[in-house]
């Protein structure tokens, strides 16, 4: 049976190849300030770049990137939704660092909580949410640490979900990157929050109610062109540390960079990675795809279908490509038999350079057809007379 290959490569994947498309991280003269560094093209996982990114480190608040995570993969399995009442414990409201000065027992929505999360860095709104989800902080931390594993983040612990320092808590830049791209891969709609400048929410408790400015501490925002967020953490232990995600002409790039002397100098560095990834990435677009042949189908009222691409296929090299060298290969499930649906997926057009696969699109029914019967089968012989 036919079996769809997936366009996006696996979030566990480091993709630093021999092939003549991926250039090796430590074959350049691009060099990052940063002690340490990692930048990835992140429909593909692809490494561009790479400085000392394994080395384990406190993360500081760019820990919320898997607490932002987890929270969206509560809203995409509908265990909350957006709109959902979210109170806030004597715990979550003792929390010290950056804050919205939530107090206990107060009140706020699910898309309050996620503003507070990834504008201002609220590590109360952190707390309360983990709690809002599995019950506790330690419940929504062992969560943290299995997602964390899942997606190969091998130089990661987590010991809190808002990232204050804490012994046994580190991850890598490496890992940054990798769950940086499970975030914005997965659930898009995280860019609704990181690029929000500055807004206001509205605390409701016993002594009435009073506004509060979240404001974002991610100045790429404002710096760096096509700039989409990701989350900014500093520290005393961590120093000052940024997963920065960028798109420009479809081209989406991640890069991180921990233990910046600065929160000047981690934007600058973020700055130079993305610009060094802007320089290597190309898009190719196949806008003219091998035309398709109506295909045989078995046990229908029709005899063939009419087919068509699902879209047009496209992929982000990070080198000088030959597009006369990219190879296409047409391939239809065997055996196809009715009853077929409209816009069905039957088969897939295969992408590959230098012998590499390099994705797919899905071939569909243009049409549906539907399973023939008795009655047809004598109608047909009928009509052949």
């Amino acid at each position: 049976m036919f079996s769809p290959v997936k366009t996006v490569a696996s979030s566990t994947l480091r993709q630093v190849t021999k092939n003549k498309e991926t250039k090796h991280p430590t074959d350049i003269s691009f060099q990052s300030a940063a002690p340490n560094a990692i930048l990835m093209e992140a429909s593909t996982g692809t490494i561009l770049y790479e400085k000392d990114a394994d080395k384990e480190k406190p993360p500081a608040s760019v820990t919320k990137i898997m607490t932002l995570l987890l929270i969206f993969d509560a809203l995409s399995k509908k265990q909350i939704t957006l709109n959902d009442t979210v109170t806030v414990s004597e715990h979550a409201a003792s929390m010290g660092g950056s804050q919205v000065f939530l107090e206990p027992g107060e009140t706020q929505t699910v898309d309050t909580m996620i503003k507070c999360i990834a504008v201002s860095s609220a590590n109360d709104a952190c707390v309360a949410m983990a709690e809002h989800i599995y019950g506790s902080e330690d419940a929504f931390v062992a969560k943290m640490n299995a997602r964390a594993q899942a997606l190969g983040m091998k130089h990661t612990h987590f010991i809190n979900c808002c990232g204050l320092d804490a012994e046994g808590h580190y991850t890598s830049a490496r890992d940054i990157a990798l769950m940086s791209r499970e975030l914005i891969i997965k659930h898009p709609d995280i860019f609704h929050y990181t690029t929000i400048w500055m807004e206001n929410i509205t605390h409701v408790t016993k002594r009435g109610e009073s506004e509060f400015g979240l404001s974002n501490t991610n100045k790429l925002l404002r710096q760096y062109q096509g700039a989409t967020g990701l989350k900014t953490g500093s520290t005393s232990k961590a120093g000052f540390c940024l997963s920065a995600t960028a798109e420009r002409n479809h081209i989406s790039l991640i890069a991180v960079v921990m233990a910046c002397q600065s929160a000047k100098e981690r934007v600058k560095d973020c700055a130079s990675l993305l610009d060094y990834g802007f320089s290597l990435c190309k898009v190719y677009t196949d806008k003219q795809p091998p035309a398709l042949s109506p295909v045989s189908i078995h046990n229908g009222t029709q005899e063939m279908l009419s087919c068509k691409y699902d879209k047009n296929f496209s992929y982000v090299f990070t080198s000088e490509i030959d597009p006369n060298k990219i190879q296409k290969k047409v391939i239809f499930q065997k055996n196809l038999s009715a009853p077929i649906k409209k816009n069905q997926v039957i088969g897939k057009l295969e992408y590959s350079y230098h012998q590499k696969n390099i994705g797919s699109v899905s071939i569909l029914a243009s049409h549906s057809v539907k399973k023939a019967t008795y009655l047809d089968y004598l109608k047909k012989l009928i009509l052949s007379y």
